[in-house]
């Protein structure tokens, strides 16, 4: 077996370096490739039949333009694409072969971008796992960067869900990213109010300093030559951070030291309160100067006939993996993609609108009861036959859970159950609505069944530990299936 093994390993690496000189060869080639915008262009000799059949998006391309009856070659143009990854695109799509070691790793962003591009569905998820395994720490280094590119395209989740992971996990390794200062003001505001930074308050807001001054180049780094312009201008660019920052924790001797030197950026009031403080240790700081919880929470919403936003705070923090222990204010925007009473209950409906949608919550309501079910999904929903043999419905992931609320009016009464069974996470059925694990949470649906024999079991839990006491059918009133952004921490 390992000799066959072998053997045909040399023929694939033969047929590979045949392809290769096939390339290299300019005798019959029938297309040209214009890459790269001005004045950075190049021009590849290729043949169609390969490309055709190797991306989809080439074959579309080139299904446009036809070769013509006088013998003109073929001649496409791909601007988005510089020419040097090109050529290591091509001459993967001929030889099957890339060594990420020649690479630099942002040449290999670059070439996961432009298999996106191409349509290379096989490379995209190669590249993740590699990036991910062998080089965390460029990417710690690089993190806006390599943030903005996970979000570019949906096929990149497994790069979107590493980073925010590492966002909330590690927040202070993103503060020592070289490209720190680039991230927009909304993420620099979620990152300081974690609690879970590994860093003093002090280094808090050296950090949020550097990024204000760097959001205003023509600002020196030394307060001394500042005139009250250049105050006032750094005073508007960090307004809305400087209230997120626990300046009443720090010593007197980092107040002196850190604070004062730019005090004229801090409000009046606040300043005044400060000094009350630093200069007398029987004094109290004003509340009016502390940001309430009350008074973040009444600029959020959430579009929901069935849960608060006291549950969508709750949801926010299981998903970033914490327990609802955990000290965190913040909430991911939760976008309404679909609404049984309002898009149908077939299962047809729930599919058409939610395939290939990833991070969603899914939210029902059970029927003549407060009880509220649910479960988070953060990949894909996709639509699949059924096999009690291979089970190939399923979708594998390690970060869904499954949850409920017995009663809706108090979220304290509630049972979180995460993934244990990663390969039965997702159960994609096509008949079904959103639904988990073997048998864990199943959504029934359409006119003729009425959602009555919906059910959540705990016979061959994929989950934890089962969500409701009675383990027997169930009537869902509603249910909702929102897509999670993170609005509050993203980057770009």
């Amino acid at each position: 077996m390992v000799r066959r093994a072998r053997v045909r390993n040399s023929f694939i690496e033969k047929l590979s370096e045949n392809l290769l000189e096939v390339l290299d060869d300019e005798e019959y080639h029938d297309v040209t490739i214009e890459v790269g915008e001005d004045p950075y262009v190049k021009v590849f000799r290729a043949h169609i039949v390969i490309l055709k059949y190797r991306s989809p998006n080439l074959r579309k391309i080139l299904s446009t333009n036809k070769k013509k009856s006088d013998g003109t070659l073929t001649h496409i143009k791909l601007p988005n694409i510089s020419p040097e990854i090109f050529q290591i695109i091509l001459r993967y799509i001929y030889g099957g072969i890339i060594y990420w070691k020649d690479y630099e790793t942002s040449d290999i962003v670059k070439i996961l971008v432009a298999a996106n591009e191409l349509e290379l569905g096989e490379l995209i998820p190669s590249i993740q796992s590699f990036l991910i395994k062998n080089k965390r720490e460029w990417i710690e280094q690089n993190f806006n960067m390599i943030y903005r590119t996970s979000f570019e395209a949906d096929s990149f989740s497994e790069l979107q869900n590493f980073c925010t992971e590492l966002m909330f996990k590690q927040p202070e390794k993103i503060f020592n990213s070289s490209d720190f200062t680039s991230i927009p003001e909304n993420s620099l505001i979620s990152l300081i109010q974690h609690d879970n930074l590994q860093m003093s308050d002090v280094q808090i807001w050296d950090h949020v300093l550097k990024w204000g001054i760097a959001q205003n180049p023509e600002l020196s780094s030394d307060p001394s030559n500042y005139s009250n312009d250049d105050y006032n201008v750094l005073k508007n660019t960090l307004q809305h951070c400087i209230p997120f920052i626990k300046l009443y924790n720090l010593s007197s001797k980092e107040f002196l030291d850190n604070i004062l030197p730019y005090r004229k950026i801090l409000p009046e009031e606040l300043y005044i309160d400060l000094l009350k403080f630093f200069l007398d240790h029987d004094y109290r700081p004003s509340t009016n100067n502390k940001i309430k919880e009350t008074e973040i929470r009444s600029n959020k919403s959430i579009d929901s006939k069935i849960i608060t936003i006291q549950h969508a705070e709750l949801i926010s923090k299981w998903i970033d993996g914490f327990e609802d222990t955990f000290a965190l204010d913040n909430l991911h925007e939760y976008k309404l993609i679909f609404r049984g009473s309002r898009d149908g209950f077939m299962p047809e409906n729930f599919h058409e609108i939610c395939d290939d949608k990833p991070r969603t919550i899914a939210i029902i309501k059970v029927k003549d009861s407060d009880e509220i079910l649910g479960g988070y999904n953060p990949i894909n929903w996709e639509s699949r036959e059924c096999s009690p043999v291979t089970h190939n419905e399923f979708s594998e992931t390690k970060d869904s859970f499954i949850f409920s609320f017995s009663n809706k009016n108090d979220i304290k009464n509630h049972e979180l159950s995460r993934i244990k069974d990663e390969k039965h996470a997702i159960d994609n059925y096509f008949s079904y609505g959103p639904s988990f694990g073997l048998g864990d949470l199943v959504i029934y649906g359409g006119p003729k069944r009425s959602l009555d024999n919906c059910y959540s079991r705990c016979k061959r839990l994929s989950y934890e530990k089962q969500i409701r006491e009675a383990i027997d059918y169930f009537a869902v009133e509603d249910y909702e299936v929102f897509q999670i952004a993170y609005n509050s921490i993203t980057i770009g």
